[in-house]
C-alpha cells in the first residue's frame, strides 16, 4: 500500500473517530429530552492528560433546573479510592463538609470504579432525583440524596472549580 493510500486510511480512521466522539450517547434520552453537546474540553495534570469531557444537556441548554450528564473519558489509569478521595477533596473545598458526606463518601465508593486509558464513565444529575452513573452506558450505581448531585458536579461547574478554562469550554464559553 503505498504512503498516500495510508494517508488517506488514516485520516477516515481519525474522522470516523471523531464522529463516534461527537455522536450522542443514545442511552441519554432515557434521562433528558434532546440530549445535544453544551461543550467539551480536556483535564490536564502538568502535561498528562488525565480525561477529555463532555456535557450533555436538552437542546445542548445547560441549567441547574434540568437533567445533564458529565461524561469523561480518561486518558490515564486512575483507582477508584484515588477518584472518590479526590472528589471528597474537592467538595469539601467548595462547601466546607457537608453533615451527609461520609454518607456520599460511601456511595461513590460503591458507585465508582478503577479506570483504565479509554474508559468513559457518565455521570447524570437529575433536578431532584438521585445522580446515576454509568460505565459505557452500563448502569455502575446512584447517590439518591439529590444535594450530592448538585455538590458533586460543581466540581466541574461551579465558578468556583480548580479548573476554570475546562469549565468554560464545558459550558460552551471557551473560544
Amino acid at each position: 500500500m503505498g504512503i498516500i493510500m495510508k494517508a488517506i486510511l488514516l485520516f477516515g480512521l481519525l474522522a470516523i473517530q471523531s464522529m463516534v466522539w461527537a455522536e450522542t450517547p443514545r442511552w441519554l434520552e432515557r434521562h433528558m429530552p434532546q440530549p445535544a453537546l453544551v461543550g467539551k474540553g480536556e483535564m490536564r495534570w502538568l502535561a498528562l492528560r488525565v480525561y477529555e469531557a463532555r456535557l450533555w444537556a436538552p437542546a445542548g441548554r445547560y441549567s441547574l433546573n434540568e437533567p445533564f450528564a458529565l461524561q469523561l473519558v480518561y486518558r490515564r489509569s486512575i483507582e477508584r479510592d484515588d477518584i472518590v478521595q479526590s472528589s471528597v477533596d474537592e467538595i469539601r473545598r467548595l462547601f466546607g463538609a457537608p453533615p451527609a458526606l461520609a454518607q456520599w463518601e460511601e456511595g461513590m465508593r460503591r458507585a465508582f470504579v478503577d479506570v483504565r486509558d479509554g474508559d468513559e464513565i457518565t455521570g447524570v444529575y437529575q433536578p431532584g432525583g438521585p445522580a446515576r452513573f454509568y460505565q459505557q452506558g452500563r448502569l455502575l450505581g446512584e447517590i439518591a440524596d439529590p444535594e450530592f448531585g448538585r455538590k458533586f458536579f460543581a466540581i466541574w461547574l461551579d465558578p468556583r472549580t480548580r479548573e476554570p478554562d475546562l469549565r468554560r469550554a464545558l459550558l460552551g464559553q471557551a473560544g
